[in-house]
């Protein structure tokens, strides 16, 4: 018996003890702070009003924000695509060019004749080639005679003449092409050695 009756002591202290907590956190709440006036029906609409109109000036900034972002998503794709289009056409329009080409050598291909008119044949079909490169403005770089400039020339290797100057081009082995201004590739060339003017 007097083991039970410790034991409700004890949950009786408890319980007190919980109740003073509360009681000590009520006294401290601000709402119940009696130096802060209550706020007034009209005062709370005024705030609500705010508050939702705040809210509706974020709804459409997101709303135009989102718009803005798939505008921009359409317009990359767009451009993109205009992109690739244009690059499909100026390709197509060059490789048309060069169908008829094709055309004759496969013909060419199919001759029975001779090999000097396979040959000849053969000629003329370059000769189109060089026309239609012409056409878009792509010229052979100039060789043989000319100076070496490592800009537009890769050597091969050198040959040792004295009719013509030292460092200046002796043989084409690969034609080379620019267009325009710009350089598609280097001709490849054997340099001139010239050994009066190396040893002068």
């Amino acid at each position: 018996m007097p083991e039970k009756e410790a034991e409700l002591t004890a949950v009786e202290n408890t319980e007190t003890a919980g109740s003073e907590d509360v009681s000590a956190e009520s006294a401290d709440s601000p709402e119940t702070h009696a130096d802060e006036p209550p706020v007034s029906h009209a005062e709370f609409d005024q705030l609500q009003a705010e508050f939702d109109q705040l809210k509706k000036e974020r709804d459409g900034l997101l709303d135009r924000l989102a718009r803005l972002q798939a505008e921009f998503e359409n317009a990359r794709k767009r451009a993109e695509k205009e992109k690739a289009d244009f690059k499909d056409f100026a390709l197509g329009s060059v490789v048309e060019q060069f169908l008829p080409v094709v055309d004759n050598f496969e013909l060419a291909l199919k001759s029975t004749g001779s090999p000097e008119q396979l040959r000849a044949g053969v000629g003329l079909i370059v000769k189109q080639m060089e026309e239609i490169l012409r056409g878009l403005q792509v010229q052979p770089v100039a060789t043989v005679g000319e100076e070496f400039d490592p800009r537009h020339h890769e050597a091969m290797g050198s040959v040792e003449r004295d009719d013509l100057p030292d460092q200046h081009v002796a043989e084409e082995v690969r034609r080379g092409y620019r267009l325009r201004e710009k350089l598609l590739r280097p001709a490849l060339v054997r340099v001139v050695s010239n050994p009066k003017q190396t040893n002068e």
